[in-house]
């Protein structure tokens, strides 16, 4: 599809942050992105896709059970998939075919907000989105799934900290990777519902909310970083023993 000169004159508000890895997002400031900004964010995305689907692998190996390792597709205008539309701006993990559908303009937007209010690339925040939604397919595929949304959005976080961790470990981590992550989820956090002094029309926003809850930015942060320190044993009880 031909964005281009939509995508030279883009400008998206995402919040601002401190440097510190649990600073919380306070103030929007414009982003401008480029063609080249999206096209080296989706590269690192792929690089980090492919030690994704390494780590997942071999943790389901060890268990002696096998991963299917989901498709990745980009998109940026409304979509149809299996599991309904998606919307731009968004990324999300369809079980149905096994497929992580991500807005690569977005994703882009939000490692480059990153990289402006930490002064790094502010890769790691785009990749963690990624490693978010792989989260979900790993937590399906070993039989997780809760009937409240905060559940399973808290174990896909903390799955993609013990991702980072694996990185870590395996020596792609950059200086200010870490600072990056903590970024992006503190920037992903639930909105504070803002009272309309209708108690009915407030009482059905917050049921809405919490059907689609993520988490606060310090849940989020603290989910994070479960997986991180633990790893992906911290994460979910299949995940904590080997069989």
């Amino acid at each position: 599809m031909n964005t281009l000169a939509a995508l030279l004159a883009l400008s998206l508000a995402v919040p601002a942050s401190t440097k510190a890895p649990t600073a919380a997002p306070t103030s929007p400031e414009p982003i401008r992105i480029s063609v080249r900004d999206v096209d080296a964010s989706n590269a690192k995305v792929r690089d980090a896709y492919g030690s994704l689907i390494t780590m997942w692998t071999q943790e389901f190996r060890d268990r002696g059970a096998e991963f299917e390792a989901p498709r990745l597709v980009r998109y940026r205008r409304p979509s149809l998939t299996s599991c309904g539309p998606v919307a731009p701006s968004n990324a999300s993990y369809c079980p149905n075919d096994n497929t992580i559908y991500f807005d690569d303009v977005f994703v882009a937007v939000q490692g480059k907000a990153a990289g402006e209010a930490l002064g790094t690339d502010g890769d790691m925040a785009a990749i963690g989105i990624v490693a978010h939604e792989m989260g979900h397919a790993v937590a399906m595929q070993l039989g997780y799934h809760s009937r409240r949304s905060y559940d399973n959005e808290s174990a896909a976080d903390c799955l993609a900290g013990a991702f980072t961790q694996w990185a870590e470990h395996h020596g792609s981590i950059e200086d200010g990777d870490i600072d990056e992550a903590f970024f992006g989820m503190a920037a992903a956090g639930d909105p504070t519902p803002q009272p309309t002094g209708n108690r009915w029309l407030d009482a059905r926003m917050e049921r809405q909310l919490s059907r689609q809850a993520h988490g606060t930015r310090e849940q989020r942060m603290a989910n994070f970083r479960t997986g991180l320190e633990g790893g992906a044993g911290a994460c979910l009880p299949e995940l904590r023993t080997h069989a």
